[in-house]
């Protein structure tokens, strides 16, 4: 059975599609463009998908997420 990484799954999901949930309970869905070692995320075309007080999400192009608040990462097929 062949080990997979933390990081080298992350790392195998670059460019697709994403789903992050934070540990605020907020959640982003986009293209991840890049992390780091402390899994610092670049989203790119993000959406928050949290639905709160019915408010229509509001789209931003590029994303820097702190990797210290995100509690898990979701890879769309």
């Amino acid at each position: 059975m062949d080990t997979v990484l933390p990081l080298e799954a992350i790392d195998k999901a670059i460019g697709k599609q994403v789903r992050v949930l934070m540990a605020s309970d907020k959640e982003f869905e986009g293209t991840l463009a890049g992390f780091d070692d402390f899994v610092n995320m670049v989203l790119e075309n993000v959406t928050e998908t949290t639905d709160r007080d019915n408010a229509s999400p509001t789209p931003v192009k590029k994303m820097l997420l702190n990797g210290g608040h995100v509690a898990m990462i979701v890879v769309k097929d």
